[in-house]
């Protein structure tokens, strides 16, 4: 094995000598150029810009099926049919809110069941990798994390971002963590709980730690409730639980958290993954980002609004609409006294004198009680942009 994780041939037979072969993981890509002639400003035939493009995405739609015969070394299941998905491509919906909501607690509440936990126990999110659910894993618990040398990056990532102790454990030959150094390990840090990361299959061997044996491992050497346990999952988490002899992912066990990739068994198109806690764990973190899910209804409005625009940008932010109803209709971003509107390519003036209208007729029966003041949005928008009554003059 050479440095760098490159493997050499050596000597085949006597007298038959074979030339060095290095292969290094993650830098046998294939390269590609697929060369775009920008279009003069003034060239007029779109016949031929649409034949041209028609030709470059046909070439490289070649590439992507000749590359895909060939498709051995990366964990992806290439078998899938997407096609029922494609009318959704025709919408734009990172917005932030709750636009796919249902179909993700339908998807959670499936890992739940298939890991055993209660409905009413978990927390969990569809992450945009599987290293995210990594990241997450790692970042509530205090203590020194320990994982085994064989580890995904995204492990020793955690540590770096979150400036944890990190230690690693040797492995053995087939790449399991090595029980007997991860209790010489422990013992040297008796005063801090132990975070472990357990894999559930390695990124270059596959291997899975026993789970069983690290907990066993942890409770002889005074670790009995002082530990959390993350299972990395990526790959095998998704499958061992169909192997009628392989060890269950289970929360049965005191396990504390595990994410899984939906990129690779599942073979999603776009990465993401799945990532499922105790929600005991999550409680102490849980806070509301208000421009997500806004828990406030009661945001007072009135006649005079106050707004701003930065130059040489397309949001407006405006003193937040009294009416929850009226937010998520117009799919408004909030954070507490203010909101804003992002004026892109598709939002026409008849879009926007629309959404002008109808705030200007819902502010009218919000602010029936006289009573009611426009909020003070100093803080947030500025003083000269404020209509409260204290700036509005």
């Amino acid at each position: 094995m050479r440095e760098g994780g490159s493997i050499a041939t050596g000597v085949r037979s006597e007298g038959d000598l074979v030339p060095d072969i290095e292969i290094v993981l993650g830098r046998n890509e294939h390269k590609m150029c697929l060369t775009i002639e920008e279009p003069e400003a003034d060239d007029g035939v779109t016949s031929e810009k649409d034949a041209y493009m028609a030709s470059v995405l046909a070439r490289y739609w070649k590439s992507l099926v000749e590359r895909t015969k060939h498709h051995l070394g990366s964990p992806v299941n290439l078998d899938f049919d997407h096609d029922a998905l494609g009318q959704l491509l025709h919408f734009s919906i990172n917005n932030l809110g709750d636009h796919s909501r249902r179909f993700e607690v339908g998807v959670l509440d499936w890992f739940a069941r298939l890991w055993e936990l209660e409905k009413d126990e978990y927390w969990g999110y569809i992450t945009n990798c599987g290293t995210e659910g990594n990241l997450h894993g790692k970042y509530f618990p205090d203590g020194i994390l320990y994982s085994s040398k064989e580890s995904h990056s995204s492990v020793f990532k955690a540590a770096r971002m979150y400036r944890m102790e990190c230690v690693k454990v040797s492995t053995l030959i087939s790449g399991e963590i090595d029980c007997a150094d991860f209790a010489a390990k422990l013992l040297l840090n008796q005063d801090k709980p132990a975070i472990i990361n357990v894999n559930i299959g390695t990124t270059v061997k596959g291997a899975v730690d026993d789970i069983g044996l690290v907990i066993k491992t942890l409770q002889e050497n005074g670790f009995t409730d002082r530990f959390y346990i993350h299972c990395d999952g990526a790959l095998f988490g998704l499958m061992m639980p169909f192997f009628k002899s392989a060890p269950k992912v289970t929360f049965k066990k005191p396990i504390g958290s595990v994410s899984v990739s939906g990129h690779k068994f599942v073979g999603c198109l776009m990465p993401c993954g799945v990532q499922i806690t105790r929600l005991q764990h999550i409680n102490a973190l849980a806070r509301n980002v208000e421009y997500l899910a806004p828990r406030d209804a009661t945001i007072m409005g009135s006649p005079g609004i106050s707004a701003m625009l930065n130059e040489l940008s397309s949001t407006v932010v405006f003193e937040r609409p009294k009416d929850e109803e009226f937010i998520c209709r117009w799919q408004l971003a909030c954070k507490g006294n203010i909101a804003h509107i992002v004026v892109m390519p598709n939002v026409n003036i008849e879009k926007l004198d629309n959404f002008l209208n109808d705030l200007d007729q819902k502010r009218e029966s919000w602010c029936q009680d006289e009573h009611i003041q426009p909020p003070c949005v100093a803080a947030e928008i500025g003083e000269d942009n404020c209509n409260c009554v204290l700036h509005k003059n």
